[in-house]
């Protein structure tokens, strides 16, 4: 069976605040998760009666590529599946960034300078208002949205070699960067940890 590249993003039905801090983040309930296969060369919605099928997608992945997948997605995803999301090969983009240049970066931030579009919402917790609406189309599509810039980012920064983040004195555009290329190189030649 042929294993996958996926891009991931998930939104939560509650916040830190919520649940007593980041300390607490096995706590945070995932209310979608939306997925780009380059398998099957489309996006996916995962909502929580689909876990066990996002749970076999991600078995049976090469690499899960995410922003803020190592701190956030997959950690948040941990206590719905019979395996350790920590044995997934993975590429964090934000973590890459952050290993390059030294400080985080916004998606919002990279997007608009690297991509010239940016997120449908600004805050994160815009998703969590939108689950306690029932706006779950909307609710889908900004999940969506994030996993369209997450894998336009990624596959642009392995094209390039690079992206541009912006200087905090000057404003000014610096190019980044980023040799993720041999971690991908090993995560596509390894055969599957499950």
């Amino acid at each position: 069976m042929e294993r996958d590249i996926l891009v991931i993003d998930i939104e939560t039905k509650n916040a830190f605040f919520d649940v007593g801090g980041e300390a607490y983040l096995h706590k945070l309930d995932m209310s979608v998760a939306c997925v780009y296969s380059y398998l099957r060369r489309e996006f996916l919605v995962f909502w929580e009666e689909d876990l066990p099928k996002l749970g076999e997608l991600l078995k049976n992945s090469r690499l899960v590529v995410g922003f803020s997948v190592s701190r956030f997605d997959l950690p948040v995803l941990d206590k719905y599946f019979d395996f350790s999301t920590r044995a997934l090969r993975r590429l964090d983009l934000l973590e890459e960034i952050e290993l390059a240049c030294g400080r985080r970066v916004s998606l919002e931030l990279l997007a608009q300078t690297n991509l010239g579009c940016g997120k449908t919402q600004q805050n994160g917790l815009e998703a969590i208002r939108l689950w306690n609406e029932g706006k779950f189309d909307e609710l889908k599509d900004y999940c969506l949205n994030d996993v369209r810039l997450t894998r336009d980012l990624y596959e642009q920064a392995h094209k390039n070699g690079c992206l541009l983040v912006p200087d905090r004195q000057s404003g000014e555009n610096v190019k980044i960067d980023l040799g993720f290329g041999a971690k991908i190189k090993e995560a596509l030649d390894e055969k599957t940890l499950f």
